[in-house]
């Protein structure tokens, strides 16, 4: 890649703030690079040249910012018009071509990205002098008709893993940790100096053993949220764990209570009596069924409905959806496409007769990713059921009894259930990062219990679709995540008891009830 023009520029990198609820703590932030398989595929299809020469080309980003790990999602591709870039052996940009480019990205509010090919290249590409002159020069360039940090980007032709960095000033460059490609199929090219790749365990033998060690490095990597940890939520987990899972997300802001014990399978009696977190729980669990040599367990007690919850959210790499509720789910359905996160979503839904015999019960699970139908495009998500929520009405007992909404069914579930769920989201899972047979996720399934029949719910691409039509638009996204009040109060009255006698009332009516009744 040939040089290019000098100047000098210092852009501010502006931190995602750190929220509270966690006990993840990262020493630097992160960053990282995200596209469509679309956009992938276009890219290829003009860098890998057929006379195994180096070629490039342009293309502009979108900001995701979450609390720890700041993303470029590619929005747009522009190619060369004739004359704007000469290849021979090294290819070059020309300076009206990064000027095009970088006047068009401003006036979208997005910044700049150089991509150039590297025809030989296998894994994570380093910066020859050459690459790292052109790239500093530019990024003055356009970095100041932008406001933002210039993106740059290589290609490996042989195996097609990309490389990326983000040029904080002309000097100064930061290595991004991993690039996701995401579609039917998920795929990551890690920073082996920012995410090496975990050595597989003993425990873990058999896993590896059913697809390979180079698809156990990815997903021992992969960086997973379990949003929701009920039934469905709890089971995934701990199956992520022992199935070598290095970093595992877990929010939720509630407590266990006795009515939860005959489905969190692993919760106790005594989690009930003192009101543990789910999350204080579920990390339990987790830490004693990890498999991984370094298991990194993060807790975090909030509501995805929050703007820290979604900041929470945005620093993972593949997001569970195990939540019941219609505005949590709304949140996660945009993310999957705005944010370029892929996002696995089912559960169980329960009816029963008046003389409360079942009368039906199905098990459903999807993967949203762009390519793919959103929640409301599959009759999953009813808009009208957000509004209520996020206004606090399906809370409310007089307004339930007066629209005729049929609360008991709201959170329904049963163990010997609910591990259907459970396990047709890992298959997702599963379908979505090792792709069995070359291909990957199935789209919407879901599982009658009443004719013993799995439908393959044949839901097209809405063109009009608020999430599937415009994906990538990363902070520029609807506000969704508003401020869960009802999240909030909780927690406020939870950080309250702490901070008195509730904790020593907590610890003498623990020991008591072990004492009366052992777990």
């Amino acid at each position: 890649m040939g040089p290019g023009h000098r100047a000098r520029s210092s852009l501010a990198w502006t931190r995602p703030r750190r929220p509270c609820g966690s006990n993840l703590t990262m020493p630097t932030p992160e960053y990282s690079v995200a596209m469509p398989s679309d956009i992938d595929r276009e890219l290829k299809q003009h860098l890998v040249r057929k006379d195994g020469q180096e070629d490039v080309c342009l293309a502009t980003y979108a900001i995701s910012r979450g609390r720890d790990r700041t993303t470029a999602l590619i929005r747009r591709i522009f190619r060369p018009a004739r004359g704007e870039r000469h290849v021979h052996g090294n290819a070059a940009f020309t300076g009206d071509y990064v000027i095009r480019v970088a006047q068009e990205a401003a006036s979208r509010g997005e910044g700049l990205i150089l991509l150039h090919s590297h025809p030989g290249g296998r894994t994570w590409q380093g910066l020859s002098s050459t690459d790292r002159e052109t790239e500093s020069g530019y990024s003055g360039v356009a970095g100041a008709v932008t406001k933002l940090p210039v993106v740059g980007m290589t290609l490996a032709g042989e195996s097609g893993a990309w490389s990326a960095r983000f040029w904080i000033s002309r000097s100064e460059s930061l290595e991004a940790e991993a690039v996701r490609v995401v579609g039917d199929q998920f795929m990551q090219s890690f920073n082996p100096r920012r995410r090496a790749a975990p050595l597989a365990t003993e425990s873990q033998r058999r896993t590896v053993s059913a697809w390979g060690e180079l698809v156990q490095a990815d997903f021992a990597r992969t960086r997973v949220l379990v949003v929701g940890l009920g039934s469905v939520g709890l089971d995934v987990a701990q199956r992520l764990a022992a199935s070598g899972v290095q970093s595992i997300g877990l929010m939720d802001f509630d407590a266990v209570e006795v009515h939860n014990l005959d489905r969190m399978i692993g919760a106790t009696r005594t989690d009930a009596r003192i009101g543990r977190t789910k999350v204080e729980v579920a990390r339990r669990l987790l830490l004693a069924q990890a498999t991984a040599s370094s298991p990194d367990i993060r807790s975090h007690e909030t509501s995805i409905c929050d703007p820290d919850g979604l900041a929470v959210a945005l620093d993972y790499d593949v997001v569970f959806s195990c939540v019941d509720r219609p505005w949590a789910r709304a949140v996660l359905n945009q993310i999957a496409y705005s944010d370029l996160i892929p996002v696995i979503d089912g559960g169980i839904n329960i009816e029963a007769t008046e003389d409360g015999r079942m009368r039906s019960a199905t098990a459903r699970a999807h993967t949203l990713v762009p390519g793919q139908p959103c929640m409301v495009c599959t009759q999953q998500l009813n808009p009208a059921r957000v509004a209520l929520d996020r206004e606090g009405l399906l809370d409310d007992e007089e307004y339930i009894r007066a629209s005729g909404i049929d609360a008991e069914r709201v959170g329904q579930n049963v163990a010997t259930m609910s591990a259907t769920a459970s396990s047709m989201l890992l298959a997702q899972f599963v379908s979505l990062i090792a792709a069995p047979g070359g291909r990957g996720i199935p789209g919407p399934l879901c599982f009658h219990f009443r004719h013993h029949i799995l439908e393959h719910i044949e839901t097209t691409q809405n063109p009009v679709c608020r999430w599937e039509a415009d994906p990538g638009e990363g902070d520029l996204r609807l506000p969704v995540a508003t401020g869960h009040a009802h999240a909030q109060e909780i927690l406020r009255q939870r950080q309250l008891n702490r901070r008195g006698l509730a904790p020593w009332f907590a610890k003498f009516r623990e020991a008591l009830g072990r004492l009366l009744l052992p777990d």
